[in-house]
């Protein structure tokens, strides 16, 4: 892991959204990361103000104040450029955070910023689709309905600001749906291929498929075929580089996005693809 400088120049990308939904939290991050190091503070109005300060950072660390949608849609604009290998991210979370904890970045604002000025750079692999979109933490299918049901935070105020902000979610995933009009999953008929090997057909239906990056270039792959009352079957599980599903129309949800329908998709791990700031183990 290499580690940082405090005295390292900070660009700090503060998401519109974390403005407008906890500002307070906003504050104290940016206080503690302007005390530690120099930064340069941007408050982006949309999506093409964020991604113009992210592509013009020099040799800036990159920070983003934000939730999980935020940090998302940072590395999908970093890997669109072809800019991931050289750059290590930071995020400060800000709102649902589920998948920037799940990666190891602490909770709570004081504890973040700090893991950023002290932390170290983790190498991460990534998962790319055929579409060129990015998975940092799970995939499943169908999406899961219980996170479906959460709503969608986006930036009040202006209703300008509020299409162009829904307007970058629409160019990051192919055909996204929004998360409340998600139909309740059930059955599906997929054919699952790891690295060009069935691990289930058509013929058989499942509950779900998830989709996992791990370490060393792999992801872990879980089927889990359709039990009738009172059966039970161990879920199919699989490991390799390459993870095509074929279906009827299905969709799928990758880190804080709903996707689809679609009738086919191949996710590939791309292995250290991406680097992400972190504490220094203990």
């Amino acid at each position: 892991m290499a580690t940082f400088a405090t005295s390292d120049q900070l660009l700090v990308i503060i998401d519109p959204a974390a403005r407008q939904g906890d500002g307070e939290s906003v504050r104290i991050a940016k206080d503690v990361l302007s005390a530690g190091a120099t930064t340069k503070v941007c408050l982006p109005e949309g999506p093409e103000e964020f991604a113009r300060a992210l592509r013009r950072r020099g040799s800036r660390r990159p920070v983003v104040i934000g939730d999980d949608r935020a940090l998302v849609r940072a590395v999908t604009l970093l890997h669109r450029h072809r800019e991931l290998t050289g750059c290590a991210l930071a995020v400060v979370p800000v709102g649902e955070a589920a998948l920037a904890e799940s990666l190891g970045v602490p909770a709570g604002p004081v504890a973040a910023a700090r893991a950023v000025l002290e932390g170290a750079e983790r190498r991460l692999d990534l998962l790319v689709d055929d579409s060129d979109g990015v998975v940092l933490g799970a995939l499943g299918i169908p999406p899961v309905r219980a996170a479906a049901a959460r709503p969608v935070a986006v930036p009040e105020g202006h209703p300008w600001l509020r299409t162009r902000y829904r307007s970058l979610v629409r160019t990051l995933a192919p055909r996204p749906t929004r998360l409340d009009a998600v139909p309740a999953p059930g059955p599906a008929r997929l054919r699952v291929e790891v690295d060009g090997e069935t691990v289930v057909d058509l013929d058989q239906p499942v509950e779900a498929v998830s989709v996992t990056p791990g370490d060393g270039g792999t992801a872990s792959v879980e089927v889990r075929p359709l039990t009738g009352p009172g059966a039970e079957q161990s879920p199919l599980l699989a490991a390799g580089r390459t993870v095509t599903v074929v279906g009827t129309d299905f969709r799928y949800r990758a880190d804080a996005m709903v996707s689809g329908p679609v009738r086919r998709r191949t996710w590939t791990v791309r292995e250290r693809a991406w680097g992400l700031t972190l504490p220094v183990p203990g």
